[in-house]
């Protein structure tokens, strides 16, 4: 099985493509193999630009293709579910773009799918699969900062175009599912629990999804996070994580590159910097696909870990709806 060469289809012509296309075709055991489209014209000019040699007019005839093992989904978040269910039921694994579903039930349903077609199903959280992430996951649960106390995230960038579909309240819109997921997963992820109870405020675009975000989560151990999230403020990647010892602060959390620097502040005062070899951002998550289909290792975001940040991204919308806290089931 380790000599197998995976063969991946693209479900759409999404941007975000291309961030995928250079990982696959870099490594030895996944290939780019089709592409698809609602409209066959599209298919075959993205084919062409992107030297892929299948493309499809349809995504139904993708999944129907017995050449292709592995689909990518690509597109708009509340078509996650449906497409992710019908690749399973088609004998496809399936990597989805974040956030996997708008519902933590969804991503229930997901799983089931899954479990009944006996393939894997996981979320492109590539952030999740960089040296940095797994070097800060490293330091805090080895107490390099002590006990920790308090987890602060942002992320943010100018977004001015208006028919932007992450402005569309029916295809899933919204700051917090297209960024705001970040600094959640990321708190999520560096505590290794999830929230007992959120708050959330929202400032809404026109069309009615929030163009900014600002929430709070209380963790079991008496462990709170804050984040914020924007289209409408200054581009911005960060967290900090602040412990009884120290504090450790990231500039480029969730889009870091070859080398990446973690400033360390000790509890008296003194600073230092420790540099993290990296690796190309998106090569992570398909190389954890090849893992978990080819060697049997569970990838490394489970589909309980998406539920829970679809579960908590979920009581953040309906907390800033109702203007107090929501508490997450235990």
């Amino acid at each position: 099985m380790t000599t197998r060469i995976l063969r991946w289809g693209l479900l759409s012509t999404a941007r975000i493509n291309t961030a995928v296309i250079t990982p696959l075709r870099a490594s030895a055991r996944n290939q780019l193999t089709a592409v698809a489209s609602r409209s066959a014209e599209q298919a075959a000019s993205y084919a062409k630009e992107w030297g892929i040699p299948r493309h499809f007019g349809s995504y139904e005839a993708l999944l129907a293709d017995p050449q292709i093992d592995v689909v990518y989904i690509s597109l708009p978040n509340s078509l996650h579910p449906e497409w992710a269910i019908k690749a399973a039921q088609a004998g496809k694994h399936v990597l989805c773009e974040k956030p996997m579903a708008l519902e933590p039930e969804d991503v229930d349903a997901i799983a089931a799918a899954g479990k009944r077609a006996g393939v894997v199903i996981a979320e492109a959280f590539m952030y999740r699969h960089h040296p940095l992430t797994l070097k800060i996951k490293e330091l805090v649960d080895g107490g390099a900062i002590g006990k920790l106390k308090h987890v602060r995230g942002g992320f943010s960038f100018p977004l001015n175009r208006p028919a932007d579909v992450r402005f569309d309240p029916v295809l899933g819109g919204g700051s917090i599912w297209d960024i705001g997921c970040y600094p959640i997963s990321y708190t999520r992820t560096v505590v290794g629990a999830e929230p007992e109870s959120v708050f959330g405020w929202q400032v809404n675009s026109q069309s009615g999804v929030d163009e900014s975000f600002v929430g709070q989560m209380r963790f079991p151990g008496e462990v709170y996070g804050q984040f914020d999230c924007s289209f409408r403020a200054a581009e911005r990647m960060l967290m900090e994580f602040v412990g009884e010892k120290g504090m450790l602060s990231l500039t480029h959390a969730y889009k870091p590159g070859l080398d990446e620097t973690i400033h360390f502040m000790h509890a008296d005062g003194t600073t230092e910097n420790i540099i993290v070899p990296g690796q190309e951002l998106y090569i992570g998550e398909v190389e954890d696909m090849a893992d978990a289909i080819l060697l049997g290792k569970p990838p490394r975001i489970s589909l309980a870990d998406s539920r829970g940040n679809a579960a908590t991204i979920s009581a953040l919308l309906r907390s800033a709806r109702a203007g107090w806290p929501v508490a997450l089931a235990a």
